[in-house]
């Protein structure tokens, strides 16, 4: 089945039941010992990112979390909520879905059964740490967090990043497409169909990665770029850190809120980075049921009886007043499942029962050198991720990561599949050799743009399509994004870091993009008698495809493009004449509406707005520089969403390291009063990136504090 992604609604078909609650601080005492079980110093910079040194994986961990819970501790409980499925209690109806697929998905009972079995000794250490680091900050800061909550467990830890790989790669889609009025009339989409479509609150997510080989560059180096684009707020908003462990977890990166590892980052030795990509990991079987007993489904010849269990939510209403809805939880031999008016369906995730996730993250992120970093990679957690890798060896590696079910090709696993024969169930996975993968290519360069992996190097050095089974679900489309990447590497043989900078930087739409095509449709096709439409049109015509901040072709070009979002992000057939007319002259009325001209610059509509900055950017949709926007009342498009954390690495040709980073608004996410709410944003719209500082006498030279957690006051 192919994915959507996070967070979504359904109709409410519950029963329910009024009581009135008042929520409060919490009021939980931490043990009077618990920071000196603990030996860590937190260390700010004068950018505000906490570098956290310790004596154990355990110690940078417990400091980690501490420093994040200072920075952004509202999305972190958040992230706590949703993992005990209470979110609901405290945010409303509108996260009533999230905890109704938390119990339905069983990931409490899954965490508690594989938690002291399949995670290793030093991941739980870490995570327990982790979660005592967020209950000393509570404990030394009362009335800062929510009544009900603490003390979290290490559990809630790895339940928390269990919600996040499960909904991240789609499971809650396939709900929702079930959870429909109708029988839909398939579950899946081409391959090639959602691409940027998938988003989270409908901002589009996506990411760049690159590696270069010294073989491509002008002075023999070796670049690495992590570039994800994530909204710029909330739980899956980046968080900029750096822990120096005695025990060797030495990285600096970005996570999310509640995630005790780093998602992306680099040491000394390699970087790694991720995009979303889009295999088929999630099947949907439709059930026979016993016409005499629905409770009862036929398989392998025999009835089985359906595993039931309550699914109490309570729900805040309004002020005090909860509701508390009942569902009925059913679960199958694959998995969980929905009951519908058109039928009974058991929905199954290749990853739904794996809670190594946090494992492979952690073994990623105390890699050395590629080695050890394959072997990570050889556990298959991860359900899903490009993934690119670049080290001081001059070595890089692009892998389209996947859990992959072994699947029989004689089913179309697109579908509907029988859920009454064993004949359709799997049990086994590839391994990574099965999986499309390139290392160290004579071309010298990968990368990954959210596009089809067969397009992920130069020529003749791509995974050929036909050496994997279709039932993988891989992608073939590409985005602007890979299209530049692919001209800009291709066309450039001896790279400077400087240029592999500006590249990231890139405002340009390729001529091959559906973006130009679009615009060069509408030139032609559109013949109007409005003198309005016929100035934009105009406009459209004399674009040069750049999203540069003073381009006055841009603002038209870009909102007119943006009335066609399910064209240009899914493979449709244009809209009829008519429509594309009634678009044009839609960007055309706003413009006038708001500007009072056509012509008015991209850096007058787009804006970076936080804190005391209010800045011209540019960049926009799928281009390298992306940047996602939403209208506001002043008709000014705010930047929301695209690019994130950014962390450039050039290793030289004797292996040194050196590092910048930089993020749109600064490390204080949700404080409006400290200086790093908004410090960065000047940066980050000048296409600047910060030094990035892993030496502590460096740290020290740039130091704004320094603190044991508990003792920075």
């Amino acid at each position: 089945m192919v994915k959507t992604v996070f967070w979504f609604r359904f109709p409410l078909f519950f029963s329910g039941l009024l009581f009135i609650s008042c929520a409060s601080v919490s009021t939980w005492q931490a043990p009077s010992d618990l920071g000196d079980r603990f030996e860590v110093t937190i260390y700010r910079d004068t950018w505000g990112v906490p570098h956290i040194f310790g004596q154990t994986d355990a110690d940078v961990a417990f400091g980690l979390a501490y420093a994040h819970a200072e920075d952004d501790l509202e999305n972190m409980e958040i992230s706590l909520l949703s993992a005990r499925g209470i979110l609901a209690f405290y945010q409303g109806i509108k996260a009533l879905p999230i905890d109704f697929l938390v119990k339905l998905f069983k990931l409490h009972e899954t965490v508690e059964e594989k938690y002291e079995t399949d995670l290793s000794p030093e991941v739980r250490e870490v995570c327990e740490a982790y979660a005592d680091g967020i209950n000393y900050y509570i404990a030394r800061n009362p009335g800062s967090g929510t009544a009900g909550l603490y003390p979290v467990s290490g559990k809630d830890i790895v339940t928390g990043f269990s919600l996040k790989t499960t909904f991240f790669f789609g499971l809650d889609g396939v709900i929702r497409r079930l959870m429909q009025n109708q029988r839909p009339k398939t579950l899946a989409s081409s391959s090639n169909e959602l691409h940027l479509a998938d988003t989270f609150g409908g901002i589009p997510v996506g990411s760049n990665g690159f590696g270069v080989s010294p073989s491509r560059t002008a002075d023999g180096g070796t670049f690495f770029l992590s570039n994800t684009h994530q909204p710029w707020n909330g739980p899956l908003a980046w968080y900029e850190a750096h822990v120096n462990s005695e025990e060797g977890w030495q990285v600096s990166g970005a996570l999310f809120p509640g995630m005790p590892v780093f998602g992306v980052g680099h040491d000394y030795n390699k970087g790694w980075t991720h995009t979303v990509n889009q295999p088929d990991l999630i099947d949907v079987y439709e059930l026979v049921i016993n016409p005499r007993n629905k409770d009862k489904y036929r398989y392998d010849g025999k009835w089985l009886e359906f595993e039931k269990f309550k699914i109490p939510i309570t729900v805040k209403l309004w002020g005090p007043i909860k509701w508390t809805v009942r569902r009925e939880g059913l679960w199958s031999i694959h998995g969980p499942v929905i009951r519908r008016p058109f039928g009974t369906f058991a929905v199954r995730h290749s990853n739904l029962t794996d809670i190594r996730a946090v494992d492979q993250w952690y073994r990623m992120n105390r890699a050395k050198n590629l080695a050890q970093f394959t072997e990570a990679m050889e556990m298959v957690a991860i359900p899903s991720f490009n993934t690119v890798y670049a080290d001081r060896e001059g070595n890089i590696f692009y892998i389209y990561n996947g859990r992959f079910p072994k699947r029989d090709e004689a089913f179309d696993w697109q579908n509907y599949l029988p859920g009454d024969t064993s004949a359709v169930v799997w049990n086994e996975f590839l391994s990574l050799s099965d999986i499309p993968q390139v290392l160290n290519p004579s071309s010298g360069f990968v990368q990954t743009c959210n596009h089809t992996p067969f397009m992920s190097s130069g020529e003749g050095d791509n995974p050929v399509p036909a050496l994997f089974s279709s039932t993988m679900g891989i992608e073939t489309h590409k985005t602007n994004r890979s299209l530049r990447a692919q001209e800009i590497f291709t066309n450039n043989d001896s790279m400077t870091f400087d240029e592999f900078i500006k590249a990231k930087f890139d405002l340009s739409y390729s001529q091959q993009s559906k973006h130009v095509q679009l615009i060069e449709k509408l030139v032609a096709k559109v013949k109007s008698d409005d003198p309005l439409v016929n100035g934009a049109l105009k406009l459209m015509d004399s674009w040069d495809h750049r999203m540069n901040i003073d381009n006055r072709q841009a603002a038209v070009s870009i909102l007119t493009l943006r009335e066609f979002d399910s064209y240009l992000w899914r493979d449709l057939d244009m809209p009829p004449d008519e429509e594309l007319e009634t678009n044009v002259r839609k960007s055309a009325d706003f413009l006038m509406k708001h500007y009072g001209r056509l012509d008015v610059t991209w850096g007058e509509v787009q804006r970076l707005v936080r804190g005391k900055e209010n800045l011209p950017i540019a960049g926009g949709p799928d281009v390298l520089r992306a940047v996602y926007s939403r209208g506001d009342e002043k008709g000014r498009q705010v930047a929301v969403a695209g690019d994130s954390y950014i962390l450039a690495v050039r290793w030289d040709k004797e292996g040194n390291m050196k590092s910048f980073s930089g993020h749109p608004f600064g490390s204080a996410a949700v404080d409006q009063s400290s200086s790093h709410f908004d410090d960065q944003s000047p940066l980050f719209a000048r296409h600047e990136l910060k030094p990035v500082w892993l030496e502590l006498d460096e740290i020290k030279s740039n130091l704004e504090r320094a603190y044991r957690p508990g003792e920075e006051k």
